[in-house]
């Protein structure tokens, strides 16, 4: 593994101001933009292109086949929902390298949904799982390691060892948000197994915080930078992102739903996978895929028991 002082125009200072910025790894450097590595790490932009160069040069970064994509692919993990009709629904369960949206009223599942993937992405890989660690960042205080501990439980697992595997971030406005999606870099570097991100919800605090049609644009410049450095944890990283999102009424809709996402189309763009949950009776949950780059549309029915989600 080649080390950031062997780059060219990088010492033990660069090196230093590169890992405090959060990159300390030659992947996360090669994808990043001259400007965002000039700001962050606080070094000059020309020095940055040049960094940046030697680091694509490292990893390959250029043109590939798609015999080449197959290859990388097989790297891709998957975890379970808990239901197999959402798993089959969505390919075999949340994917890694990408950002899956889910959204819906209150009450529709999502952050009961988050709560499962934080436990089943601990499971072993031949029970849905990948052996690995989460982030949870909870911008709407939804969190609650009791929760947690019931779903540990119903999957025969240490609730302490699930526990301690989850790091938590209440995110407390947008800016503290993004911060801590950045932060997350540092948790790897630091040799944490970190295979997915949870983001509860992801739209709440831009909702709140930019608001009337003069803020819109600032917003979503805003979310496009967060889910930039989302994405980019994912595919860097080979991390799965799942993120919540509310929606909102349109009273101009006199036919199909009366509710959209928020978001917008920065959103609808970044999100690799769109789940919309709607309510059924006696407690049921019906899924819906309503975006995916080569599944089709569908849904399914899954419940919302005490052990977790299940068929």
């Amino acid at each position: 593994m080649t080390e950031l002082e062997n780059l060219p125009n990088v010492g033990q200072k660069t090196a230093k101001k590169l890992r405090d910025a959060g990159f300390g790894d030659i992947m996360r450097i090669a994808t990043a933009t001259p400007k965002e590595l000039a700001v962050k790490a606080e070094i000059g932009e020309g020095i940055a292109e040049k960094i940046i160069a030697a680091a694509r040069k490292i990893e390959k970064i250029d043109f590939e086949t798609a015999l080449d994509v197959v290859e990388r692919r097989k790297n891709v993990g998957r975890i379970t929902t808990g239901s197999k009709a959402l798993d089959d629904l969505i390919g075999g369960g949340i994917e890694t390298q990408s950002i899956t949206e889910v959204f819906g009223e209150f009450g529709s599942g999502k952050s009961q949904l988050a709560h499962e993937l934080a436990v089943t992405v601990q499971l072993p890989i031949e029970k849905g799982g990948l052996e690995a660690e989460a982030v949870f960042i909870d911008t709407e205080n939804t969190f609650r390691p009791e929760r947690i501990e019931q779903i540990a439980k119903h999957f025969k697992l240490d609730t302490k060892k699930v526990l301690k595997n989850i790091y938590v971030a209440r995110a407390f406005n947008s800016s503290h948000q993004i911060l801590m999606a950045e932060k997350v870099n540092d948790l790897i570097q630091e040799g944490k197994n970190i295979r997915l991100v949870i983001v509860d919800s992801l739209t709440s605090h831009f909702r709140a915080e930019y608001v009337g049609r003069e803020a819109l644009a600032t917003r979503q410049q805003k979310l496009n930078q967060h889910l930039h450095t989302l994405q980019n944890l994912a595919t860097t990283y080979n991390i799965a992102v799942f993120v919540t999102n509310q929606v909102q009424a349109r009273p101009d809709a006199f036919f199909g739903s009366p509710t959209k996402a928020i978001g917008g189309h920065v959103l609808g763009h970044a999100a690799t996978y769109r789940i919309w949950l709607k309510k059924g009776a006696a407690g049921k949950r019906i899924a819906r895929l309503v975006d995916s780059p080569y599944l089709p549309e569908g849904e399914c029915v899954f419940k919302i028991t005490e052990e977790g989600i299940v068929d």
